[in-house]
């Protein structure tokens, strides 16, 4: 699987984190921002080549979408373009135990326990992974190309960004645009797959109101693929969790690593998406990881079905459903769905992001996707954890 977005912990650390890691993470983000430059600013110099215009020129729009269409709160974030040395900002260590499908977290202040921890150096995340498999975790070092400070800051478009396609790219800005809008602490698996339903759904309707058909397809052809591997994934974790439970150890569970890549190879997936699943050597962190972002999809897109495909007003009654309980958001969306609990009538701001149009889109043109360019396609997220504490943070307008 391409890689996706990290997290950034920079919040100042009362417990749980060394003071060398908090000043080594935020002198690196400080670099960072010291370098933004505005992006209409960027878009008069006549030297620009044609994509990067092009790119900026889509990163404004989409935000723009983000705030007036989907009702998100965007602030600043988006305006400014930093151009970065390497293909990566952020490398981040995960970690599981080796029985049990449970992740081993790090708590910080605002965002609470999260099963991660970002570093800007690779040797500093790769001795971190050390040091926890040495303490008998499992664990998964990996890049991310880009990150979120939860509206806190301005957060600022990465030249490494440009090297996607548009879906993705509005994918990315529209993903950490959700968790600018809300982030509930503790439960980063529910945030992260919100921030893909919303980021993915997203993109289609940006590029429908667009009349942009080859992007629609595309990111069409991302969500297809994501609710398909979210669907297999939640049937081979349970089944996991019920071996595990069962006794098995781990110098036992390859056979069930293995028979779960031959079958996910049989779901013939029209993007490359989750590509590295079939190949990658597994292990708990891994699966988590994936799950972290991937979990109960299908849920997100029955209740869009269920509103006829309005996004604004689907994203609003999910919002109203779990600030109203916090403790337990995968729940409060079951009953969303089952219609056992309510929602206040909010009126949507986007007519134009109603089905039947973006349901026919994904009946009817997702079957052609496995035509266009093979461009590389990776969804944006931070990471997190589901865990038990019910801290909330949001950020409202």
């Amino acid at each position: 699987m391409t890689t996706r977005t990290a997290l950034l912990l920079l919040a100042v650390c009362v417990s749980g984190c060394s003071p060398a890691y908090v000043l080594r993470a935020g002198f690196e983000e400080a670099k960072i921002l010291w370098r933004r430059q505005p992006i209409e600013r960027l878009l008069q110099r006549d030297d620009l080549d044609a994509d990067t215009r092009n790119k900026l020129e889509l990163a404004l729009a989409v935000r723009t979408f983000a705030r007036d269409s989907l009702g998100l709160t965007v602030n600043d974030s988006y305006t400014t373009f930093v151009r970065v040395d390497a293909d990566q900002v952020v490398h981040v260590v995960t970690a599981a135990y080796r029985t049990r499908l449970e992740p081993f977290t790090w708590w910080f202040p605002i965002v609470g326990s999260v099963p991660y921890k970002g570093f800007f150096s690779q040797r500093a995340a790769e001795t971190e992974a050390a040091a926890l498999e040495r303490q008998g975790y499992d664990t998964y070092v990996r890049p991310s190309v880009a990150f979120s400070t939860l509206g806190w800051f301005a957060d600022p478009l990465l030249s490494n960004l440009l090297r996607y396609d548009r879906a993705t790219l509005a994918d990315i800005i529209i993903h950490e645009l959700l968790h600018n809008t809300a982030y509930f602490g503790g439960h980063a698996d529910f945030d992260e797959s919100f921030a893909n339903f919303v980021g993915v759904r997203g993109a289609m309707a940006f590029f429908a109101a667009r009349n942009d058909t080859a992007a629609l397809r595309k990111a069409a052809a991302v969500w297809d693929d994501s609710l398909r591997f979210s669907d297999f994934l939640g049937g081979f974790t349970a089944r996991l969790r019920h071996a595990y439970g069962a006794g098995v150890q781990a110098a036992d569970r390859q056979p069930l690593f293995t028979e779960a890549q031959e079958a996910f190879r049989q779901l013939g997936l029209q993007t490359g998406l989750y590509a590295d699943f079939a190949t990658q050597p597994l292990n708990n962190a891994v699966i988590l990881h994936y799950l972290t972002y991937a979990d109960r999809l299908r849920v997100f897109d029955d209740l869009l079905q269920q509103r006829q495909g309005d996004l604004t007003l689907t994203i609003a009654n999910i919002l109203q459903a779990v600030r109203a309980d916090g403790r337990d958001p995968f729940g409060a969306l079951e009953q969303l769905r089952a219609g056992t609990r309510t929602t206040p009538p909010h009126g949507s701001i986007a007519a134009s992001l109603r089905m039947p149009y973006l349901v026919e889109t994904m009946k009817t043109v997702t079957a052609k996707v496995s035509a266009t360019t093979n461009e590389p396609t990776t969804v944006a997220c931070c990471n997190g954890e589901s865990g038990r504490s019910c801290t909330r943070l949001e950020k409202r307008t």
